[in-house]
């Protein structure tokens, strides 16, 4: 029973303490006086009768109620129902006219002075029950009795509110009356534990919504502060009423303040948890809380703030509960759609509504805490049951363990409440326990059908409702309200009387003996047993991945185990590997500890070394995937066994496993032991008591196990039942007996975790450091706080007198770490102080005995003998590569690629173990895989020190062993990635000088230190050699060329090691000092580099012939640009020459010694153009188009100056003759000079002037800029950039860069579709129809349709547009440097602006492509597949842009016009467009000499900064590894893809330059340009002396050694076009992924170190087969993708014939024929019987004839690369197609090309048959000899008719033409004087003419020739 009011108040305005405009109330009255003594008064209620603050009115408003919550100090609420009216008062301020304060009264207060101003009145109600409209009605009548004057005495009513008592629940009903003719009934809820909420949850639904207020609930129970807002004081305590009944069965025991008073509004700033309201009048101070969420009711909606994060329900029971909730709010949303709605869906009433929501958080809470009670541990059941919660548990079997939100609430204090309400097992039940323990299985069954779980809830909602309203029928309440008239009228209302508080206190002091004579009421608490629901193992959820085949995998766990134990080891190791797989599910871990329990007797298992070591692996292994709070239990399951096993070492000494699993963090976690430790108490308690009861023994302490009769919660719930029976002796002895059980187990805890936080080795401090556990304090969850324990600690430590030096680290920390634990579970379970005391005087003597049994044990164990690990495998090096670090034994791990692992099929070749090498050139792993079944392979995995790009420390744990160790995870830029564990053998600081060396070789100091240079010099780690130089000469010479330079640049440059070009504004404050005459500084430079030209000519004049050897020269010669030694002396009708202006590399360091410009342009103009340019770097030809004569250009992008002057229009007014005007006026004279050089320009314009140019063209060009317009076509449109183009490469459309035009430029690109559409068209089709094209031409079309190209679009209109007025001269540039100018219409040139892609974007591309394609770790999300990163790498975008580039410009080389490429610094971008455009253009730069050419010429001469771009050396570290390079190269693969019968090499000769252009062998790569090649004598040295032959300086030299033996660079199936111009597709779609980037061979690492397969192979010969024992041998080879190496197992048809060829030949002991002499026969043999068929078949003409038409080129024969070689694939739809008719409607490219073959390419200066001898033991043939002085070359022909040339003498590598004699075999009567030798630096040719005088004319045309150069 209790009071229905325990106080009741009257509340006034203060009169007397009224500060300034802040009024006060005070009590003016309070009933009873004296407190009582189960609820004292309630401090400061007058502040909550007014939270707004008190204040005077100048009107009366109308009454108010509202209840506000007061909570004391023992957080009991009390209830404070407020009752609020106004009366009137004379102004106390016209009263108060006092003068002090008429001073104040200033003339604003005088306005406001009313006579009458109403005051408020509180009638205040305090009470601990919550009967809201109970308190209404009271104080309501008690204002209507004063109001109305009734007859009752106020005295009365009041006596008989304060003395009324009613029950607290229980569904009785009780009638009171206050005896003023009133009636009330009051209905007590029929269960007390459970809320009553009226309806404030449906109203607090209505007000914010659903996912408001699930946010909301979410919020408070992981405890965020939580604010409400309203301008109504009630709702804001309905809000927070609303809020607590969703949340049952848990409770809020945060600050709870539904309604809190302005005066205290510091108290939102607490830093604890909140539910609070205010009034939203005082919403803009709640403006500034940072981390208070805020619900406002009025407005609906919730504010969180960024910095709080609330976790949420987890799915899928959040959508769950979202779904019914707005079936119970809006049930009409379900049938919205429906045609035929039913009649009435109204939602339910409120107070129905109400309920039905609860249900809802009802079944959600049953559905979260299902299974609970089976994860309590009862600790003790007497004197009061202690209870625990086994957090990690409940978290494991419902497999949430990563659900942010369950973590949340389980440490929450409402949670920490639930249990210790709930935990004990014998109490009165509720509602949601019944659901908990008797519905889980319907709440299953049915969560996936909404209408179920409505009908659910509806039953909840039911039972709310009945518990609240028992009697839901009576309703007889009977109250007066004040009559209105009352309630208006009466202005002069009589004050509120003062009560007799005698008469009062009477009626209380009645009641209250009345209250002691009545009988007590016993009301009987039905107690029970708590059911438990079932256990949890049957309700593991959705989410339980049950792994695949799960019984297989414990088969194999299970056999395995039985073989160690029957000693069957070599079966255990054959099944360990599967079973390490498998022990990655937790059913194989379970296994795993139920088969070991069973072979544990007595406590103990022995075993021997082996079977320890395979049982220690499995442990750990099983270990390292528990999490630190073992939420699976594995780890407390293993926990007796690791003390159970051991082996025995030596004499009394035992080792057991714990010592070998410490390296987990679950040892060291706080909790895991609370909860081991509860456990086994709650076990052993269950033992006690079963003993007592019925005297039996029973041994099973599984868990909790089915096969349990009673469980420990059960047989608690008895014995509390029993309890209140037993004697005081007994209940004392059982008190005694449950703690004396607790401390035996303390005890035995204390031993086992120092057992297992002692490491082996006690001096090693290693478990700390990986633990945390040195941090001792860091890891507290315990109550009692850090510093009590670190001091108890501590005093017990000193008194046990143990002060060993050396181990007292880790023995200190270890005693701390037990000592917190002791305390803790001590203290909760109850221990005595005493038992206390002595535990922690135990505990330093329990761990330092630990420590020296674990001092003897550490000694026997390095006795042992050490486990049998693999042998390390020494790698096969190079000739001159040595070891710098010897191997270490490392583990190599598996990373992102999937193939090694076995996982996608295959053995599972990773991880191996086996050892790192450190050589001066590589790092090299090679090992054996750690899988038994595969351990006869060797697995090698290496890559050139010089590639390494990252490298960074990992801590890796083996799937075999228990140690974390530490790793390394090195990439290479040659798409390898190794990440290694280093074995425990090796020791840290071993590893770390591993690391130290490794930069050293990475980043040398100087290029010298790289491998290329240091190869076969001695090893020592030494950078600077001060080895003798092995040719003194050239160092000589190359010295004096660099000094002579250094003094020519005179202040200009400072000499560095690293070239840093200086700025430009340096440059022309340079000029201005030397005043403004730009001559001079020419004249400076001309004077020295005469004086230098003669002492060169005196010291050495090897240079210049050096110079002219360079791969340009011959290549300008080639081209008919012109030869060195006709330069000086030429008359000027050549339209180039070759200039000198730079041997001494003084006007462009970057630049090659020789350059060719327009004859008419003098040497010092160049001087001053070149300052134009970026680095110097100013236009010079590359290449001229032999046919159209347009000439390609290169040079870096213009200075910031330059270009204004550039393009400033004619007409500008100049003000003066400024220096950059004059730079300008002579740039425009050097363009127009290139113009002039081109054949069609001197056609046209007849005169070579502007003039003359204006005069012919103004006439055809329309002033309008319609006919200019599309002067560039769609090419140049997709080139620009359109708006689909590759997002962030370039900017949309050219605005700014092209005035009026670039309207037509940014047009957007075409669609592809029209390609389909209309085939006649040749490859290109057209799709721009629209109009302009009226005027086709096909004729037109189809010559340009020759190939395919990246433009479907535009092909056959552009040629229309071209050929009317095109411009003489494109310069490609860089849409950023060219804003602002302005395009000259005289001009004859032509800007056409794109954007390049910078070269950090290459560098960011290729970082992400190296981790698209050699990812580190893999991944299973969807956002890391291989395809989705490679798109993300922007890889093949890049690609496609220099590919248009490229291919616009090519097009526009072959109609007629010039282009000069200037972008960046010419030396990236430039170099790749201009490279592919020659390769595209001229089919000599498809061949083997061809292409070394352009990349001697192009990247090396032209000055690509290899080391800089590769970060070669320490210098360039920072700037990073950009493959520009690479680049290239992958756009040749791109080609090469698409045109595989046009290239000399294969693909595998590219990814050979690919991988050593950054491996450093070779010193081809290294070095930023020829000027630093000369300044390191490294250029010219290779014509010199070589001292060790194997050493190979030059990849190309290399190259070409390798290429006479094998084939593998070889493309067979080259059959070039003549003169054929490659336009290859461009589109992304086009573009495939090299598989240089993602191919590998584990069985010998890279193949392109040559050397090295060969030694290989030689070793595995010289293994004889050991086992032969006779049995037949099966012929089939099993070939694994990324072990073998593919060419070299399955090679292609051609290469295995050559090689059976070849071992026949070595069988039959001939000399073996060269292999290409071979291939060249059959060539020939093949077109002899071509030309003997009448008609051509089709298997003879496929392969080698020349003519094939080229729709069979590109799709009849693909070439498959593998890895070495080629394998052919015919697909052709059928015979017809291959015949040489093309097909119908396809012109052949042969006839296309035919029509305009220039004969001039065929330069013959002399021809005719002569004799030439053949190779070693062949015969001599007559064959027809051009000798052609252009190319300078001796050409051979099968016959005068033949175009195929049979083979080429350069005549650069002839050394002298002699007579000869006759030799063997030669042709019979010719007389003596017909033969003549001919001696290259190669071999010498024997030749025979018909005649003596024929032989002498061969002789002097030769000679003459030889002259010339």
């Amino acid at each position: 029973m209790a009071r229905l009011a325990d106080y009741y108040l009257v509340v006034g305005y203060d009169l007397d303490k009224r500060a300034e405009g802040e009024g006060q109330g005070r009590i003016l009255q309070r009933f009873p006086e004296k407190d009582w003594e189960d609820s004292p008064f309630p401090q400061g209620v007058e502040l909550f009768c007014q939270p707004s603050g008190w204040q005077l009115v100048p009107e009366r408003q109308p009454a108010s109620f509202f209840v506000a919550v007061l909570t004391d100090i023992n957080s009991e609420r009390h209830y404070c129902a407020c009752f609020t009216f106004w009366e009137g008062l004379d102004n106390p301020q016209l009263q108060k006219a006092e003068a002090s304060e008429a001073d104040e009264a200033d003339d604003e207060l005088a306005v406001v002075q009313l006579a009458q101003v109403f005051a408020p009145k509180s009638l205040v109600l305090v009470s601990r029950l919550d009967y809201t409209e109970v308190f209404r009605n009271c104080l309501g009548l008690i204002y209507t009795v004063h109001v109305d004057g009734l007859t009752v005495p106020l005295e009365t009513v009041v006596g008989n509110l304060l003395t009324c008592i009613i029950p607290i629940a229980g569904g009785s009903q009780r009638t009171i009356t206050l005896g003023a003719g009133d009636r009330q009934v009051i209905q007590t809820p029929i269960d007390d534990s459970l809320p009553v909420s009226g309806s404030t949850v449906a109203q607090l639904f209505r007000q914010l919504g659903i996912i408001n207020v699930l946010y909301l609930l979410c919020a408070a129970l992981t405890e965020h502060k939580i604010l409400f807002l309203s301008s109504s004081y009630q709702r804001l305590t309905d809000a927070c009423r609303g809020l607590l009944a969703i949340m049952f069965p848990l409770k809020y025991s945060f600050t709870y303040v539904p309604i809190l008073p302005g005066k205290l509004l510091e108290v939102l700033s607490t830093p604890t948890p909140f539910i609070i309201g205010v009034n939203s009048f005082f919403r803009s101070e709640t403006q500034e809380l940072l981390d208070v969420i805020i619900a406002d009711l009025d407005g609906g909606t919730v504010t969180i703030p960024e910095c709080v994060h609330i976790s949420l329900l987890p799915e899928p029971l959040l959508q769950q509960t979202q779904t019914v909730l707005s079936m119970v709010l809006d049930p009409e949303l379900e049938i919205a759609d429906h045609a035929f709605p039913p009649l009435s869906t109204q939602p339910s009433a409120l107070k129905i509504q109400d309920k039905e929501i609860r249900g809802v958080f009802l079944w959600l809470f049953a559905q979260l805490f299902q299974g609970y009670r089976w994860c309590l541990h009862i600790i003790r059941i007497h004197p009061e049951p202690v209870i625990r919660f086994h957090k990690a548990a409940f978290l494991g079997q419902r497999s949430l363990t990563e659900d942010d939100f369950l973590m949340k609430v389980l440490d929450g204090m409402a949670f920490a409440g639930f249990v210790s309400e709930r935990g004990p097992p014998y109490r009165v039940t509720d509602l949601f326990d019944d659901l908990v323990a008797n519905h889980v299985e319907r709440i299953r069954q049915e969560e996936a059908c909404p209408h179920k779980v409505m009908n659910h809830v509806k039953e909840l909602a039911e039972l709310l409702f009945r518990n609240e309203n028992p009697y839901p029928a009576v309703a007889m309440h009977k109250v007066q309200r004040p009559s209105e008239s009352s309630q208006n009228a009466s202005q002069k209302q009589s004050p509120f009387p003062a009560l007799d508080d005698v008469v009062v206190q009477l009626f209380i002091d009645h009641a209250a003996a009345k209250l002691k004579t009545a009988p007590p009421v016993v009301k009987a608490e039905v107690k029970g047993m708590v059911p438990s629901g079932p256990p949890l193992g049957d309700i593991v959820d959705r989410n339980g991945h049950v792994m695949a085949n799960s019984a297989r995998r414990l088969e194999v766990v299970r056999n395995c185990i039985t073989y160690i134990f029957e000693n069957k080891m070599l079966e255990a190791k054959k099944l360990m590997p599967a079973v390490l797989r498998a022990l990655k599910g937790r059913a194989a871990r379970v296994c795993l500890t139920q088969e070991l329990n069973q072979h544990v007797l007595q406590n103990r298992a022995v075993l021997d070394d082996q079977q320890f070591d395979y049982i220690v692996r499995m442990m750990n292994c099983t270990l390292q995937d528990c999490s630190h709070i073992d939420e699976q239990g594995i780890a407390a399951a293993l926990l007796p066994l690791v003390t159970a096993f051991c082996r025995k070492m030596g004499a009394g000494i035992t080792q057991f496993a714990y010592s070998c699993v410490q390296e987990h963090m679950v040892w060291a976690t706080m909790q895991f032991w609370e909860a081991m430790f509860y456990s086994d108490v709650q076990n052993h308690i269950r033992a006690l008591y079963l003993e007592t009861d019925e005297g039996e023994q029973q041994n099973n302490h599984d868990g909790s196990g089915d096969g349990r009769e009673i469980s420990a919660l059960d047989l608690a719930s008895e014995q509390s039942r029993l309890w209140p029976t037993l004697s005081k002796e007994m209940q004392t002895e059982r008190v005694q007996k449950e703690e004396s059980t607790v401390f035996s187990q303390a005890i035995h805890y204390a031993n086992r975790m120092s057992y297992l936080l002692l490491p082996l080795d006690t001096s090693k401090n290693r478990l700390l450091r990986t633990t945390g556990l040195a941090d001792v304090e860091s890891v507290s969850n315990s109550y009692v706080t850090n510093s009590i324990a670190g001091s108890m600690a501590e005093s017990y430590d000193t008194e046990s007198g143990f002060e060993d030096a050396e181990s007292s680290d880790v023995a200190n920390s270890v005693v701390r770490f037990i000592n917190r634990f002791v305390d803790k579970v001590c203290n909760e379970s109850g221990v005595t102080n005493e038992h206390l005391k002595a535990l922690h005087t135990m505990i330093p003597d329990i761990v330092q005995m630990h420590i020296e049994t674990l001092d003897a044990v550490h000694r026997e164990s390095k006795r042992l003998p050490p486990i049998q690990k693999p042998k390390l495998l020494r790698p096969t090096l190079l000739p001159g590569e040595e070891l710098v670090m010897d191997g270490m034994r490392v583990h190599l791990i598996p990373d992102g690629r999937e193939e090694a692992t076995g996982l996608m099929g295959g053995p599972p070749l990773l991880p191996a173990e086996g050892a790192i090498f450190l050589t001066n050139y590589r790092l090299i792993f090679k090992g054996t895989p750690n899988d038994p079944l595969v351990g006869e392979q060797v697995v090698t995995r290496s890559f050139p020190i010089a590639s390494l790009t990252k490298e960074k420390r990992i801590s890796v744990t083996l799937p075999m062993d228990q140690f974390v160790q530490e790793g390394l995870q090195l990439r290479s830029c040659t798409f390898q990635l190794m990440k290694i564990a280093f074995d425990e053998e090796v020791a840290s600081d071993l590893a770390e000088v591993f690391r130290k060396h490794m930069h050293k070789l990475r980043y040398p100091q100087h290029v010298q230190g790289t491998f290329a240079f240091t190869v076969g010099q001695s090893g020592k780690m030494v950078v600077e050699h001060k080895t003798k130089d092995k040719n003194q000469s050239l160092k000589t010479l190359s010295k004096n060329l660099v000094k002579s330079a250094k003094r020519t640049i005179g202040r200009q440059y400072v000499t560095r090691k690293k070239y840093s070009p200086p700025t430009w504004e340096n440059r022309s404050s340079f000029q201005s000092e030397l005043d403004e005459d730009e001559i001079s500084v020419s004249e400076e430079v001309d004077q020295s580099s005469l004086t230098l030209s003669s002492t060169i000519r005196s010291s050495d004049r090897q240079t210049m012939s050096n110079v002219v050897e360079r791969a340009c020269c011959r290549d300008y010669q080639r081209l008919g640009l012109g030869t060195l030694s006709s330069s000086l002396t030429r008359s000027k009708n050549e339209p180039f020459r070759i200039s000198t202006v730079n041997r001494m590399y003084t006007v462009c360091r970057s630049y090659p010694g020789l350059l060719i410009v327009p004859q008419s342009i003098p040497d010092t103009t160049i001087q001053r153009i070149c300052r134009c340019y970026r680095q110097n770097r100013f236009p010079v030809v590359c290449w001229r188009n032999p046919r159209t004569k347009a000439v390609l250009l290169r040079s870096a992008g213009l200075h910031a100056k330059g270009v204004v002057g550039f393009f400033k229009s004619p007409n500008a007014p100049a003000s003066g003759p400024s220096q950059a005007d004059s730079t300008s006026l002579e740039q425009e004279k050097y363009l127009q000079a290139i113009i002039s050089s081109m054949p069609s320009y001197s056609e046209s314009s007849g005169r070579n002037t502007l003039s003359g140019f204006t005069s012919t063209h103004m006439s055809t060009s329309d002033s309008s800029d319609k006919l200019r317009q599309p002067k560039i076509g769609a090419l140049m449109k997709q080139v620009m950039g359109s708006k689909e183009d590759v997002p962030g490469t370039f900017s949309r459309g050219g605005e700014t860069s092209l005035g009026q035009r670039a309207k037509v430029i940014s047009l957007s690109q075409p669609k592809v579709s029209g390609k389909a559409r209309s085939p006649p068209r040749g490859k290109w089709g057209s799709i721009r129809g629209s109009g302009r094209l009226s005027a086709y031409n096909p004729d037109v079309g189809t010559r340009l349709a020759a190939k395919e190209s990246p433009q479907p679009n535009g092909g056959p209109s552009e040629a229309l547009f071209l050929r009317q007025q095109k411009a003489y001269l494109y310069i490609i540039g860089d849409k950023a440097q060219l804003k602002g100018g302005k395009q000259d219409s005289f001009q004859q040139w032509e800007v056409v602006p794109i954007e390049v892609c910078d070269v950090r974007q290459v560098k960011n591309s290729f970082k992400k492509l190296m981790k698209a394609c050699v990812p580190s770790s893999s991944t299973s999300d969807p956002n890391m597949s291989f395809l989705r990163c490679l798109e993300e790498s922007e890889w093949i975008a890049l690609l496609h842009r220099v590919l248009q580039v490229s291919v616009l410009v090519v097009e526009l080389l072959d109609t007629g016009s010039s282009v000069m490429v200037s972008l960046e610094d010419g030396w990236d971008v430039t170099t790749q467009v201009v490279s592919l455009v020659q390769l595209l253009s001229d089919p000599y730069y498809r061949t083997f000499d061809g292409f070394r050419l352009l990349v001697e010429k192009e990247w090396l001469s032209f000055g690509h900064r290899f080391s800089h771009r590769g970060a070669q050396t320490l210098g360039s570290q920072s700037s990073g590894f950009t493959p520009v390079f690479l680049q290239f190269l992958d756009c040749v693969h791109q080609i090469h893809l698409q045109f595989p019968m046009e290239f000399e090499f294969s693909q595998y000769y590219l990814k050979f330059l690919a991988y050593h252009y950054v491996s450093n062998r070779f010193r081809t790569f290294l070095l930023d340009s020829d000027y630093e090649r000369i300044e390191l004598g490294v250029l010219y040295e290779e014509k010199g002396e070589r001292k060790s032959p194997q050493v190979c300086k030059s990849v190309w030299d290399y190259i070409d050694r390798l290429n006479k033996k094998t084939p593998v660079f070889y493309n067979y199936m080259f059959s070039p076009e003549d003169e054929e111009v490659l336009r290859p597709y461009t589109f992304n779609s086009n573009l495939k992924v090299w598989d240089f980037y993602m191919e590998e061979t584990l069985s010998e690492g890279p193949s392109y170190d040559w050397e090295l397969r060969g030694r290989q192979e030689r070793a595995a010969e010289e293994t004889p087969d050991k086992a032969d024992s006779g049995g037949p041998k099966s012929q089939r080879h099993i070939v694994w993708p990324c072990y073998d190496s593919l060419s070299k197992a399955v090679p292609d048809a051609i290469t295995k014939l050559l090689q059976d060829l070849q071992s026949l030949e070595a069988e039959l002991g001939q000399t073996p024929e060269k292999w290409k002499d071979t291939w060249d026969k059959m060539k020939m043999a093949q077109r002899g019987e071509a030309k003997l068929e009448s008609k051509p078949s089709f298997s003879s003409s496929l392969l080698m004839s020349s003519n094939l038409s080229h729709q069979r080129r590109s799709q009849g024969v693909y070439l498959q690369e593998s890895a070495g070689g080629s394998s052919i694939n015919l697909a052709l739809d059928c015979e017809a197609s291959a015949t040489s008719t093309p097909a119908a409607g396809r012109p052949s490219t042969s006839t296309l090309y035919s029509q305009f073959q220039s004969t001039e390419s065929e330069n013959r200066s002399f021809e005719g048959i002569l004799f030439k001898k053949g190779a070693l033991l062949k015969p001599w043939k007559p064959r027809w000899f051009v000798l052609d002085k252009t190319k300078h070359q001796l050409r051979y022909y099968e016959s005068r008719q033949d175009k195929e040339c049979k083979g080429v003498i350069e005549l650069g590598d002839v050394e002298s033409v002699i007579p000869g004699t006759p030799a063997m075999g030669a042709p019979k009567n010719i007389e003596e004087k017909a033969f003549f030798d001919l001696k290259t630096t190669k071999r010498v040719y024997n030749f025979c003419a018909q005649d003596s005088l024929k032989a002498q004319l061969w002789m002097d045309s030769v000679q003459s020739c030889l002259s010339d150069a």
